[in-house]
């Protein structure tokens, strides 16, 4: 049962007024008529202090009246106050149904319940009550309750509608609420001002105009219908560069794209012109991203390609990121990039955060917003501690069409922009015909962000004057949409003839204008010829530099490094299993013993740490470790404190940041790649929890990790671990699909590797730290489960003092002849454990057969290989082992490869699974039985 909110003083009506009084007046009318139907604690309150005294009940400030004339109740009086109170209460909660927001017409249904008749009672009776019973903060010019429903309509239903009543935070409401209804915002512009966004929108409109004209039917996924977008996003900078910021990061799709690094990242003309210049004929390539499109120009199409731009008038760095056909990814990819522009990585600890020096901007397509997943994955990070980047502003430029779906087929929620309210983001609805408006809601989520350092959501609604692409006929689909959009002026045309109609501009200024910027495109144009444009394509890269010849880390230095990250500070109680596994470590290091893969990659960090290079890892359950043989973080018993031991290293100089992700893929290997791009000097690690799991984020790695640098030049030394091991857990968690990855290596675009021992993982990571400096790509790499606490797995101490990641292992066995072996097992990862286990038993059969294990198996390790098998000089066969099945893990990727290395009469032969459709078997008997027969077949002779 619903109570009467209590004031601080529960003696007195005095602290009751406006919607409150409203509120109070409407449960002592329902307790004049039945007690029973208020709480107890309401009707103690009513018993005691009696009606509230309409007369008395004043907004603050005002002085209060006698007893003498005080005037008497009037039951009237109430239902109309609580009438009032209802009505103001939904016209700012729902105002937005009935606003003027969409440019071709009136699409706003009737919404009864924000006319006074839904409750009763009318204008007249409005006029009645004082403005300040229903609004203690009414306008100065309110002075009745009409004046103030009328003031509040035109806030909430003109061209810019609000929505925020899902703001749970009482403070951001009412701040929202405050300025909204003071109208701040939507003050109208000076003069100069007004000429100066005319002639903003004049460049967008004639840039377009000139690129339809001039480049018939070629691509370019105009802007016209959101033609606002531009002098938002220039608001945007410049209200990021007036709190601070050195660093603005935007994220797109291609629509509008081309206008935007025209007019906002000052790409010039002449350079957009050349590369439309230098495209083949639109009828020989018949969708975007074609090698022919591709080809003569860039390693990508034109509206996929970002910029960097120094704006000196806001002293500024602007960042467009590059953005394949898959829309809505680059989001996580920006808040990367966001996070580390703003973090300080060159003290120890956590990174220190700036929230203001970077700020991130998304713009949306209005179908991709509700429609991608990785949206609501992003904006799930907003408010996290890994991920948080102090508030991004997203715009969606809102066209009421995807490509020829329409919206009743695209989304279930009224709005494009719905999805965001989940996460309590402020969401503004504002007309794209209304230029100042759209610069006014651009205000106010400056503001918000800078406040409270939270997203803000601005929904442009507009239309979209062409196609899906400007080869495209939308009136095939949407014939009635497009024959309004075909007789709709343009919002520069609006705006022009608005001012002029004002006065701020004589007509012929507009037109002048309009002669000036085509005049600017034609010279720019002018500059263009076949013969001007040279290809501007990115190199992938080639093969690494002379690599280290030893990645070791003297033992007295180990020695420091394992004792910091085995203690903890006096007092703090650790698990007992967890302080069981620390005085083990402690141990095996000091006194000898296998050194597991735990232990391995702690001292593998902490050495690159105290070299100078900062970490960050993330991933689900990475804190620990999936399988608890991190434990990167302590928790004390008791009070469940964390403890970083990493954090508190001797003379380290640099950050350590590890974080629990949350349960996405996409999202947080999206923002991690970022991350890397923009902080490469930063180790960027990505766990996966099991390696199949990356299957969610395949579109990372296959249009950004993998093909990044070859398409856009983007370079990124991210690492990616991936559990994988066949343990008979099932389908779901065997597999990282490693034969994926080897179809993604080419050009050396990264490395793909699959250690077997903790030393090798060791040298790895620190070959990778020393990559970043010299030729960074991203590492993918083949981590263990059952191998984690393995001691075929472990190393002795001094493999880590001395030596380099080996990409080929060979037989470590030294009581066999190398001669006698007829037949080498070529395997990489788990199997070799299995392989040598059986060996171990069969030494008969051990004596004929040598196992080498491929570590590094992109880029392939030809020279390696070679020089070990040589070294077998009576081997009259090789053959691949492998747990996956036929057509996954390497064997496709090995077998030409192996067949042109191999001397002519020696047969290469695969042993394995078969083909199948299902990684792996579910039931752990046929498992057992399947594992036991591959290693049969391949010991057989």
């Amino acid at each position: 049962m619903s109570k009467v909110p209590t004031a601080p003083s529960p003696a007195t009506w005095a602290d009751f007024y406006g919607p409150n009084l409203g509120y109070v007046l409407e449960w002592y009318d329902r307790y004049t008529r039945d007690p029973d139907s208020v709480d107890p604690e309401t009707r103690a309150l009513f018993d005691r202090l009696g009606p509230p005294p309409v007369g008395e009940i004043i907004a603050p400030g005002e002085a209060k009246r006698t007893a003498a004339d005080r005037p008497t109740i009037d039951p009237g009086v109430i239902t109309k106050l609580t009438a009032a109170t209802r009505l103001i209460s939904n016209i700012r909660i729902y105002g937005h149904l009935e606003a003027r927001i969409y440019p071709l017409g009136d699409e706003r249904p009737a919404v009864p319940f924000l006319r006074p008749e839904a409750y009763g009672i009318t204008e007249n009776d409005l006029a009645t009550l004082p403005a300040s019973w229903v609004l203690p903060e009414d306008p100065a010019d309110a002075r009745t309750a009409l004046d103030v429903v009328r003031a509040l309509r035109r806030r909430y239903t003109g061209p810019i509608a609000y929505e925020f009543a899902h703001v749970f935070r009482e403070e951001e409401r009412r701040w929202l609420q405050a300025q909204v209804e003071s109208g701040a915002f939507l003050a109208p512009k000076p003069p100069e001002e007004q000429k100066r966004l005319l002639r903003r929108l004049i460049e967008v409109e004639e840039f377009e105009t000139f690129l339809h004209k001039t480049f018939v039917g070629q691509k370019r996924f105009s802007i016209e219908g959101v033609d606002m977008l531009v002098p938002m996003v220039d608001a945007v900078i410049r209200g990021a560069a007036r709190f601070g910021a050195r660093q603005v990061f935007i994220g797109m799709a291609h629509r509008g794209r081309l206008n935007v690094l025209a007019h906002v990242l000052d790409k010039p003309y002449a350079k957009i012109f050349a590369e439309f210049h230098a495209s083949p004929n639109k009828d020989l390539v018949p969708s975007e991203g074609s090698m022919g499109i591709n080809y003569g120009w860039t390693g990508d199409v034109r509206y996929h390609l970002g910029a960097r731009h120094e704006d000196e008038t806001v002293h500024l760095r602007l960042t467009l990121a590059n953005n394949p056909s898959h829309l809505e990814f680059v989001n996580p990819v920006v808040g990367g990039f966001t996070r580390a522009a703003q973090e300080d990585r060159s003290r120890p600890g956590l990174p220190g955060q700036d929230l203001d020096g970077a700020w991130a901007l998304l713009i949306h397509g209005d179908a991709a917003f509700p429609g991608e997943g990785v949206v609501a994955e992003t904006l799930n990070l907003s408010g996290l501690a890994g991920y948080r980047t102090g508030g991004t502003l997203h715009i969606i430029t809102n066209n009421l069409l995807g490509f020829t779906t329409e919206r009743a087929d695209d989304r279930s929620t009224r709005y494009a922009s719905d999805l965001a309210k989940g996460f309590e983001i402020p969401v503004v609805h504002v007309n794209a015909d209304e230029p100042e408006a759209c610069l006014a809601a651009v205000e106010l989520a400056v503001e918000y962000r800078q406040r409270f350092h939270k997203d803000f959501l601005i929904d442009l609604v507009g239309y979209r004057r062409w196609g899906h692409n400007e080869s495209d006929d939308p009136a095939m689909t949407q014939p009635v949409l497009y024959s309004k959009i075909n007789a709709h002026p343009s919002v520069g045309n609006l705006y022009g003839h608005r001012l002029a109609d004002a006065g701020t501009i004589r007509s012929e200024e507009a037109r002048q204008m309009r002669e000036e910027v085509q005049e600017h495109l034609r010279r720019a144009y002018a500059e263009v010829t076949s013969e001007s444009v040279h290809p501007d394509i990115p190199d992938p890269g080639g093969k690494d530099p002379e690599l280290p010849e030893n990645t070791g880390v003297p033992e007295e230095r180990l020695a420091i490094i394992n004792e910091a990250l085995t203690a903890y500070p006096e007092g703090f109680r650790v698990y007992p299993k967890v302080d069981r596994i620390l005085k083990r470590r402690q141990s095996h290091f000091r006194e000898g013993g296998g050194i597991d893969w735990g232990q391995a990659e702690a001292l593998a960090l902490g050495s690159i740490l105290l070299d100078g290079v900062p970490i960050r890892i993330s991933g689900q359950d990475t804190q620990r470790g999936t399988f608890g043989h991190r434990l990167a973080v302590l928790h004390d018993l008791q009070t469940g404190e964390p403890f970083v031991p990493l954090q508190h290293l001797p003379e380290s100089r640099v950050s350590f940041a590890i974080y629990n992700s949350p349960l996405t893929e996409t999202a947080v290997m999206g923002f991690e790649y970022g991350y890397s791009v923009q902080a490469p000097e930063t180790l960027v690690i990505w766990e996966a929890q099991f390696g199949d799991f990356a299957n969610v984020g395949q579109v990372i790695f296959d249009q950004f990790l993998a093909s990044g640098r070859a398409k856009w030049g983007q370079t990124s030394g991210m690492v990616v671990l991936l559990p994988h091991g066949y343990e008979g857990q099932g389908p779901e968690h065997s597999s990282a699909r490693l034969e994926r990855f080897l179809q993604l290596s080419a050009e050396h675009n990264w490395t793909v590797a699959n250690p077997t021992t903790s030393a090798q993982y060791f040298h790895l990571l620190r070959l990778q730290a020393w990559r970043l400096q010299h030729a960074p790509r991203p590492l993918v790499v083949l981590t263990p489960k059952s191998l984690l606490r393995h001691p075929r797995a472990a190393s002795e101490k001094a493999e880590f003092t001395s030596g380099r990641f080996q990409p080929v292992l060979d037989d470590p066995r030294r009581d066999i002849s190398r001669s006698a072996i007829k037949r080498v097992l070529l395997c990489s990862g788990k199997i070799s454990v299995d392989l040598f286990a059986a060996l171990e038993k069969d030494p008969e059969a051990g004596g004929s057969l040598g196992v080498v294990r491929v570590e590094q198996l992109y880029p392939f390790p030809k020279e390696e290989l070679s020089r070990i098998l040589a070294g077998y000089p009576g081997a009259e066969e090789v053959v691949w082992v492998q747990e996956e099945p036929r057509n996954m893990g390497a064997w496709a990727y090995v077998a030409p490869r192996m067949l042109a290395l191999l001397p002519p009469g020696q047969a290469l032969k695969y042993v394995g699974r078969p083909e199948r459709s299902s990684p792996a078997e579910g039931l752990a008997d046929a498992h057992g039985a399947t594992q036991a027969k591959i290693v049969q077949q391949a010991l057989q002779h």
